[in-house]
This record gives C-alpha cells, sequence and structure tokens, in this order.
C-alpha cells in the first residue's frame, strides 16, 4: 500500500489508542473498545474495536493482525469476526496492521496456532463489536437491547422490522463501554464459519494486485545484495571493490553483519540505485574470507558424527529386560537428510532507519518478534519501531527468523536511506539456516497379544540454534520417559516400557523450524517402525495401530480412515501404507496407494484430519494437499549436502521441486466433531513420508529407510 492512497489506514495507525485492559491468561487477550475521548474517526471512518473499522457506507474493515504466507490466515481470521459480527464476507475488506503487541497481542505466525489459539477472542470481539451496535441502536429507537438482532450489517427491531446500518451506528456505538460477557453462537447456527468460502487474497493474487516483499517500493529506495562467505561462520579478513564501484550505479559498499542466533556472520554489502546494478557490482566483489575457528564438515562426517553420537546413549536397564521378554524383537536405522527452506519467495526486506526510529516492510512471519528484536539490538524505543508485513511467497519457518530484517536494518542505518536488500535463490538456499537432518535407531518387540511390548527410538541431530561446537556428553535414558514430535499420544499410555531420548551433535551449520518442526522428521522414523512391528506381529498395519488407540476420538480416526479409503479391499501385496501423526493439536491419518506400472508409481493419497472446530473446510484441504506436495518433495526430490563446510545444492537444478506430472491424485476428508480446533497448516506433513514407504514395502517387500530416495531405484 503506498501511502498517498492510504490515508484513512494510516490515519488509523497513526492514531488508534490503546484502550480497554489487555489481560494474561496463557496469552494476550485483544483490547476490544475505547471510551468516548479515544474514538477514531478519519475520513468517515470509525473505528469500533481493535480488529474492525466501519465506514458510514456501512463497509467492514477488519485488521489482520498475523502474516499470511499461503496458510489461510487472511481469510480465516476475518470470517471468524465476520460469523460473530453478522456481517458477510462480501462486506468484508481485509487489511494488515503493523505489529503491536500491546493491541492485539503477540502477533507471531508459528505452531500453527492462529486459529486454535485466537478463536475464542476472535469471536468475542466481533460479538462484542454486534452487542455495541444493537445497543446503539436500542437507544435511538428508546427500546430494550432485547427486542434487537442483527443480520447481515444491519440491527433489526422485531417489534416493528426497523432497520438501521452499521454505518448510520458505528460513531454512536463507539461511545460504548464493550460488554464484558457476550453469548457466541453455537456451531450449528454458524452462516459463515464451516463454509468452503472463496478466499479474499485469491483474486489478489491471481490478478498481480497483492503486494509481496518484493513489490514494496519506497521513495528514494536503494537496493542492496551482500556478498557471504561460502562457510557459515566466515569473516570478511578483507575486499577489493574498485571494480565493484565502477558499475554505474553502485553507491555504496561496506561491511556488515547479520545475527544468526549468537553468531554474528559477515558479509560484505553492495548497495546501488538498481537491483541489477547492485548484482552485477556483486560479481566484481573480491572478498577474503577468514574461516578458521570452525570445522569445515562434509555430509559424510556429519552422517559419521551422527552415527557415533547415537552410541552416547545408556539404555535403562528395565526397559532392556522388556526387550528380551517379548516374543519377538527387531532393530532399524533410520535417516533424514537437511533440508533448505527455499521458500519460492527469496528473502527479501525494506528497512527506513533514521535517528530514533524504525520502519520494516517486507514477508515478515513474526512482526512482533522483529519489533522487539530491532528495538532491543538498534537502541530504539519499541514504539517507534514500526513492523509492516506483507504477503509471504512461503514461509515454513525461515521467515519466522530475525537475521534478515536486522541485516537491512543495519544496511539502512549506514547509508541513511531506505534500504531494499534482496536475496538471490543462491544467497537463501547456501546460507541457511536449514532443516538438521537426523539418525533415528529404533528397538522394539511385540508380546504374545501380539501389541507392543518394548518401544525405543533414540535420535541424533542438531538442536535449533548456531550449531554445537562441543562433543555431546552421554545421555542416559530412563524407562517412560522422554518423548518423540509427531507420535499419537495414546502410545504412551498403551506400550508399557518405551524411551525415547535424542542427543545434539557438533556441527558449526545452523538449523531451526521447518513445517511441522520436529514431527516431519521423528514421525518418519516412529511411524515406519510401527509398521514394522505390525508386519513383526503378523497384524494388519491398520488394526494394529488401533489396537494401541484408547482414546474414542483417534479409533474414529482410524474407522474413518479405513471407510475412506477403502482399506478392507486392500490384498496381499498391494502396494497400501498407512500412517497416523499428530502435532500442533490435530491428528492426520494418512493411506498411500502405490503400484507398478511398469515402473512403480504412487497412484492416490487418501488424507483425514481431525483438527476439531474448523473455519474453512477449503482452506483445510488446500492447506494437507501442500503438505503433502512438499512432503513429496522432501522424501523423493531434494536434500541439502555439505563439501568441506559449504552447501553444494544453491539452485533448482539440484534441489529439484516437485512437477505437475509427478503429483498424485490427493483425496482430502475432514473429521466432524466439536473438539477444539488444532493446527491445519503443518499437520498435513509428517504422515506422508512414512505412509509412502509403507506403502512400498508392502508393494515391494523392501524397507526405505532412509530419505531422499528414488522410485526408480526400486523397481
Amino acid at each position: 500500500m503506498e501511502h498517498k492512497k492510504d490515508l484513512s489506514r494510516r490515519a488509523f495507525l497513526q492514531q488508534a489508542g490503546i484502550s480497554g485492559i489487555a489481560l494474561t491468561i496463557g496469552y494476550y487477550w485483544p483490547a476490544i473498545g475505547k471510551s468516548a475521548g479515544e474514538i477514531v474517526c478519519a475520513d468517515d471512518v470509525t473505528e469500533l474495536m481493535s480488529w474492525i473499522s466501519i465506514d458510514v457506507t456501512g463497509k467492514v474493515t477488519i485488521f489482520n493482525h498475523r502474516s499470511e504466507m499461503g496458510q489461510g490466515t487472511w481469510q480465516a481470521i476475518p470470517q471468524i469476526i465476520a460469523e460473530e459480527l453478522e456481517v458477510s464476507m462480501d462486506q468484508v475488506n481485509i487489511q494488515y496492521v503493523a505489529a503491536h503487541p500491546s493491541k492485539y497481542g503477540p502477533q507471531p505466525t508459528e505452531g500453527s496456532f492462529s486459529v486454535r489459539g485466537w478463536y475464542q477472542q476472535l469471536l468475542r470481539v466481533g460479538a462484542s463489536a454486534r452487542e455495541m451496535l444493537i445497543e446503539a441502536a436500542a437507544k435511538q429507537w428508546r427500546v430494550n437491547p432485547s427486542e434487537c438482532y442483527a443480520e447481515n450489517g444491519e440491527v433489526v427491531h422485531r417489534g416493528t422490522g426497523k432497520r438501521l446500518s452499521y454505518g448510520v451506528l458505528v460513531k454512536d456505538a463507539a461511545q460504548l463501554k464493550p460488554p464484558v460477557d457476550v453469548k457466541l453462537k453455537e456451531r450449528k447456527d454458524y452462516n459463515i464459519i464451516g463454509k468452503p468460502l472463496h478466499r479474499k487474497d485469491a483474486a489478489l493474487k491471481t490478478n498481480g494486485t497483492a503486494m509481496f516483499g518484493l513489490d514494496k517500493k519506497l521513495p528514494g529506495m536503494l537496493y542492496a545484495v551482500v556478498e557471504r562467505s561460502p562457510r557459515f561462520r566466515g569473516k570478511v579478513k578483507s575486499f577489493d571493490d574498485s571494480a565493484t564501484r565502477s558499475v554505474k550505479g553502485v553507491k555504496h559498499v561496506f561491511k556488515v553483519r547479520r545475527p544468526v542466533f549468537d553468531i554474528w556472520c559477515e558479509g560484505v554489502a553492495v548497495v546501488a540505485d538498481s537491483l541489477w546494478a547492485a548484482m552485477q557490482g556483486r560479481k566484481l566483489l573480491k572478498v577474503e574470507w577468514d574461516d578458521t575457528g570452525f570445522e569445515h564438515l562434509s555430509s559424510e562426517q556429519i552422517h559419521a558424527r551422527m552415527q557415533e553420537d547415537l552410541n552416547k546413549f545408556s539404555s535403562p536397564e528395565s526397559f532392556e529386560t522388556a526387550l528380551k521378554d517379548s516374543s519377538a524383537a527387531i532393530e532399524a536405522i533410520y535417516e533424514m537428510p537437511y533440508q533448505s527452506h527455499s521458500c519460492m519467495e527469496p528473502l527479501n526486506c525494506i528497512a527506513d532507519v533514521k535517528d530514533n526510529s524504525i520502519e520494516i516492510w517486507g514477508p515478515i512471519q513474526e512482526a512482533t518478534w522483529v519489533q522487539a528484536d530491532l528495538s532491543e539490538r538498534l537502541h530504539v524505543p519499541i514504539a517507534n519501531v514500526k513492523v509492516n508485513m506483507t504477503f509471504l511467497g512461503g514461509g515454513f519457518g525461515r521467515k519466522a527468523f530475525l537475521d534478515y530484517p536486522h541485516e537491512a536494518a543495519l544496511i539502512s542505518k549506514q547509508i541513511k536511506a531506505p534500504v531494499q536488500v534482496m536475496w538471490t535463490r543462491e544467497d537463501d538456499m547456501s546460507a541457511g539456516p536449514f532443516r538438521s537432518g537426523a539418525l533415528y535407531r529404533c528397538r522394539g518387540g511385540v508380546d504374545a497379544q501380539k501389541k507392543i511390548f518394548a518401544l525405543q527410538i533414540v535420535s541424533a541431530a542438531q538442536y535449533f540454534g548456531a550449531g554445537a561446537d562441543k562433543h555431546p556428553e552421554p545421555q542416559v535414558l530412563k524407562e517412560n520417559t522422554g518423548g518423540i514430535a509427531g507420535i499419537i499420544y495414546d502410545y504412551y499410555k498403551t506400550v508399557p516400557h518405551f524411551s525415547f531420548g535424542s542427543v545434539p551433535i557438533k556441527a558449526p551449520i545452523p538449523t531451526m523450524w521447518w513445517r511441522a518442526p520436529g514431527a516431519n522428521t521423528d514421525a518418519f522414523a516412529c511411524e515406519c517402525f510401527i509398521d514394522e512391528l505390525a508386519h513383526l506381529a503378523k497384524q494388519d498395519p491398520l488394526a494394529f495401530r488401533r489396537a494401541h488407540f484408547a482414546f474414542g476420538r483417534y479409533q474414529a480416526l482410524v474407522d474413518k480412515l479405513a471407510e475412506i479409503s477403502n482399506w478392507k479391499t486392500r490384498r496381499k501385496n498391494d502396494g497400501w501404507g498407512v500412517a497416523i501423526t499428530e502435532c500442533f493439536g490435530s491428528m492426520v491419518g494418512q493411506v498411500v496407494k502405490v503400484s507398478r506400472s511398469p515402473n512403480l508409481r504412487i497412484d492416490k493419497v487418501f488424507a483425514l484430519i481431525d483438527c476439531g472446530w474448523y473455519v474453512n473446510p477449503d482452506t483445510i484441504r488446500a492447506q494437507i494437499e501442500g503438505s503433502i506436495i512438499m512432503a513429496l518433495g522432501a522424501a523423493l526430490n531434494h536434500a541439502t549436502h555439505f563439501e568441506e563446510g559449504r552447501t553444494v545444492e544453491r539452485n533448482f537444478h539440484s534441489y529439484p521441486m516437485p512437477r505437475m506430472n509427478e503429483i498424485p491424485e490427493i483425496e482430502v476428508h475432514i473429521m466432524e466433531n466439536d473438539e477444539k480446533p488444532g493446527g491445519v497448516g503443518e499437520p498435513g506433513l509428517p504422515a506422508f513420508a512414512p505412509a509412502l514407504c509403507n506403502a512400498i514395502f508392502d508393494l515391494t517387500g523392501k524397507r526405505v529407510r532412509k530419505l531422499p530416495f528414488r522410485l526408480e531405484d526400486l523397481t
């Protein structure tokens, strides 16, 4: 949005005061109302609540406080508010808000939390605004508010049929004190929640009007690219910029750094009046790097270190006894690779730093985190740090990190001008942070009743951070302790003897979140090994899982998954695989069918999610489909490798994305129940890879225990 064309929005952001009380009950409650002296009226628009403004024509603007990176919050948050406000989505305009934690609470978009963590507050926002409008109408008509109701952006008097639009009522309503207690609708009475409404951002993204970070421009803005060390902790020893400065348009060349956890990564910034000039100048830059003081590891060395560290676990004697007492036991090693985030939109950020203020624009996944970080590091009052979100062309956790906005701010401060810092695809894929690879040792046994009697899964991987500098201490496991991400929680209750553990390996590679963190690797080993135990017990893999689920909700998921996939029609060596995982409050079951025709191919994926209360089924289906495609790429297409401390894969020619002709048919179903909402954006990913590998075993008798792999190698 350009400032000159958006005066009402600008006035809102500049004038909107903080009112009400922000209560901390596990998370912030929204500030939902203003006293008479704090009403914001600009260009015939009144801000009724923190999330809502209404103009004189009755047009409703609902402000989205969370980033939109494809997961659907742009639609879901307003859809929740609009339901209780009694307006249709056709009457609603949606706008981003800048970071404002005291007004909107925390604004990070992570953990599939936007709906499951906020739905009650957002419902109350809509309901409170509705009741204030009803009260304003009742005062005009001099009737009891109980005689009035709201529908379709109007308040109606039951006795006379009189109607007043929200646009007429909003200024009077804004003078009122928001109700403390409001009655929310029952689910059966919803008009728009739970309905497959078209997403309002879809049109913007197809007609080219949606503003992504790369689209934003400021008057007088310069462009910067940064030459980065090919090794993660390399320092700038010296640089020669004589040829770089000869490029027309190049304005500045200087050393810059960015924080990667507790490590400062250095580079040389080239700033120009166009992106092309900056990129051409960088090609001519000569930098000598200091690569001392840290290891230059290859993937083979990292793998060997993982194998070594797996031997540092000390298993409890009670578990070893249980394993020996099992009727049958097996052991397996599973391996997962490092992965890049590789969002379709590479990292970018605009910063405008002045003497005592900072303003940021860009694809920011964690606006309030960026605001707080810049305030602390650059010693600027947090009230003077404004972080504006644009649409994100993918995030997957990478755009939740704080390094790229901080780097942009430092460059802007140095040149005393607004600057857009652009990361090329090679920058983005080689600098990290990455999803860590992992090695898993799985051991287990079944009893005479064909159920799991003992289960142990231990892993060696890099922990979240800049990379460990010390070898880990030996890990002592205890029986029936520890956890593994993605596992169905009932296993903790129904498996008599278990022990889970992990050890951080020593490596200087920065690692962080990747979609469905933890579960995206743990679930592969866990659900594949559960399948191995089912075959050890000579049990149907789906029935074997159900036998370990005590909670009726899990059993219902299994029964529905069997129904939608026609599981009972499967035959021996037919190529069917199943996996059931749980993360961020949602359970997902997937059945994958494979065949030879004549080469091994994926025929179809059945996916079933139990996410409880939900907003938009179309968004859920899109997220599950996208998660499965991303999981397919990580299972079959790409991985990140290292040679002498450098990333090997630097662009899509060596890190290939799945092509349309590689995508199987995907059929998504949603469980209907009255449970609390779970996440949607991430839980669909972990189950695919194990379900696929279990299907391949069912067809070929070959266990796939290492990702990625090639289907053609298994024919």
